[in-house]
């Protein structure tokens, strides 16, 4: 926890001067105060130099960064996991279920503060380069700049990925609002947006350093960053300039899903900069265990050793400016004394989805939640499963199993290496219209390590074109639900109004017990008639160690009652009642009831925005 300190007391004393200087940025975009801290002063000597980059960081945290809005409300519903709250409350519940309007009351603040953090770094990225240090200082002061110069062009280019891929074009300006001479912008296309932060973070990454080439002392290496990051996000924004998005009626276009034709270009850039990735296992490799890298490294407040997590949010500080409500907004739930919302749902056909023997799905799902003693836990019914890599039971460093607050300092993991590696296999099974042996490779690394490292439980991978993108499709499924990621993936691939109609059917087979997954779901055989009406939990020897304890299979129809399994307690399984998340009403039961094609792919611009400036427009039928 000591670095987290360090890292926070230097963005702190950063906000003091920087924030002075960018004035109180309640209109994105609008100029800075005038302040005694001005831009000489601020980038007068490496150390506040450090301090401006890192102001910028801090605006990636919080409840308007990726502490709970980003994060957790605009990732869903998608055909994983459901957002637990009310269609109609023009809120959360709106942005979930596909009716989010202007006026919703969670875009605004994000989106403001995603363009105070491209503010920042534009005033870090114009300044920094000119420092006379930044040329005529010793080898310790030019290096320490020019890393901050390529995280500063890399934090503008995560900052603009996140509002491009939640708003599609928007207002972009690539120098401090002082200079620019009009600061009433209309939307510029994202394809060029997207060149522009491909060709600042080719330059990043001549500036910024392996993860452990670092030399500063007490960098957190997963909170900075470093080289491993910058190539990752430039792959992920390379495949997504190159994917499907939904463009606006005036493009050349139209309103509809479509994709560049030259998108191969792209996803060679993804292919190069996932092959360098993965050329340094020095930098980066897989944690032997799924399970650690959650459980025992960001629930425990901790480095992933190994470098697997390329990038995360370093959050702390207790309050909704800096910290994230990880582990209390979602996470299974503890007794009713300590609060905690369970609030993203797990599908029942996703919990089905994983084989019985990977290791995944116990970590990503929870079904279960912990009783008032705080020793055992209470098997939950199948329609009540929590999204569980960020758990309250898991906390550890310090514990916060007696707290009530809800920020409890869990970082945000921005890319892990098995990104990488799927990206790598998707761009190169694409270049060649099918899969090569190190895309096979690199899909099996990913796919063995959640079953434990057992290859021998992983089944065959397909070698053609559409089976290999079919089991990708599904692998990442896996690997990254409640992480934020699938809802986007399924965007660039133009699947996801397939897949929301997809998960309905499969939910209404499964309430019904009949059939099979109803979909392009690759090798799967899973038979819904054959699946238990009735799931046993240990009730007295099921302790948060050990984790929930089932008596019988989940996979298998129930051949035991309850006379026969002492000291376990009954709870509902495959019963008809999974129907109802497909319903409009209730707190919690509108599974992404409002979703249109060709429109509900983004959100509005925030209605409080198209106010301030006079040239945004509202575009996809809004």
């Amino acid at each position: 926890m000591q670095y987290k300190k360090a890292l926070r007391l230097l963005q702190l004393t950063a906000g003091m001067g920087l924030a002075l200087m960018l004035g109180s940025c309640h209109k994105y975009l609008q100029p800075s105060a005038v302040s005694s801290f001005n831009t000489e002063y601020v980038f007068s000597n490496v150390q506040n130099a450090q301090k401006a980059v890192f102001s910028a960081y801090a605006d990636l945290e919080g409840d308007n960064g990726y502490g709970i809005r980003i994060s957790m409300y605009y990732p869903y519903d998608n055909d994983e996991m459901i957002g637990m709250h009310q269609l109609g409350d023009n809120d959360r519940g709106d942005i979930a279920h596909y009716n989010a309007t202007a006026g919703n009351a969670q875009l605004y603040n994000p989106w403001v503060q995603l363009y105070q953090g491209i503010e920042r770094a534009n005033i870090c990225i114009y300044n920094i380069p000119t420092m006379a240090l930044y040329t005529k200082g010793n080898a310790q002061q030019i290096g320490e700049l020019q890393r901050l110069y390529g995280e500063s062009l890399t934090l503008r280019a995560q900052f603009f990925f996140e509002l491009i891929r939640n708003w599609g074009d928007v207002p972009a300006e690539f120098l401090p609002s002082a200079l620019e001479p009009n600061l009433f912008l209309a939307k510029m296309d994202r394809d060029s947006i997207y060149d522009h932060l491909l060709n600042d973070l080719a330059l990043a990454e001549t500036l910024v350093p392996w993860r452990t080439e670092v030399t500063a002392l007490g960098d957190p290496l997963d909170q900075r960053i470093t080289l491993g990051a910058v190539k990752g996000l430039r792959a992920r924004i390379a495949l997504n300039r190159g994917g499907y998005s939904l463009r606006r009626a005036s493009s050349i276009y139209g309103q509809t899903m479509a994709r560049p034709a030259d998108y191969l270009n792209y996803y060679k850039i993804a292919l190069s900069e996932c092959s360098d990735i993965m050329a340094r296992p020095d930098q980066h490799s897989l944690n032997p265990s799924f399970k650690a890298v959650f459980k025992s490294a960001i629930d425990a407040h901790t480095i992933e050793p190994n470098g697997e997590v390329l990038f995360e949010v370093g959050m702390t500080g207790g309050q909704g400016t800096n910290d994230s409500k990880l582990g209390y907004y979602d996470g299974v739930k503890v007794d009713a004394s300590l609060t905690g919302n369970a609030a993203i749902g797990v599908l029942p056909t996703y919990f089905y989805l994983f084989d019985s023997t990977d290791t995944r799905r116990d970590v990503t799902c929870g079904p279960y939640e912990v009783n008032s003693d705080l020793n055992t836990l209470k098997g939950h019914p199948i329609t009540t499963i929590a999204e569980a890599k960020f758990r309250r039971d898991w906390i550890t460093n310090p514990s916060q199993m007696t707290s009530t607050a809800q920020y409890y300092g869990l970082d945000w993991p921005i890319m892990r290496l098995p990104d990488v590696l799927l990206m790598y296999a998707e761009a190169d099974n694409e270049i060649n219209q099918g899969p090569s042996a190190a895309d096979i490779a690199a899909f099996e690394q990913v796919r063995s390590r959640g079953y434990g490292g057992n290859k021998a439980l992983i089944g065959t991978t397909p070698t053609d074109y559409a089976g290999f993108f079919n089991a990708i499709v599904k692998e990442r499924s896996l690997e990254f639900g409640g992480e934020g990621v699938r809802k986007f993936d399924l965007i660039r691939w133009n699947l996801l109004g397939a897949r929301l109609a997809d998960a309905k059917t499969n939910l209404t087979n499964l309430a019904a017990r009949t059939g099979t997954f109803t979909g392009n779901y690759a090798n799967d055989t899973l038979n819904f008639s054959t699946l238990p009406d009735s799931a046993f939990y240990n009730s007295t020897g099921s302790t948060i160690a050990n984790e929930v304890e089932w008596g019988t299979s989940l996979y298998a129809p129930r051949t035991v009652s309850i006379t026969g399994m002492s000291g376990y307690k009954e709870v509902a399984w495959v019963t008809s009642t999974i129907a109802g998340v497909l319903s409009a009403t209730g707190s919690s039961n509108a599974f992404a009831y409002d979703f249109k094609p060709n429109h509900s792919e983004l959100l509005p611009i925030p209605e409080a925005a198209i106010e301030a400036d006079y040239n945004l427009t509202q575009d996809y039928g809004y």
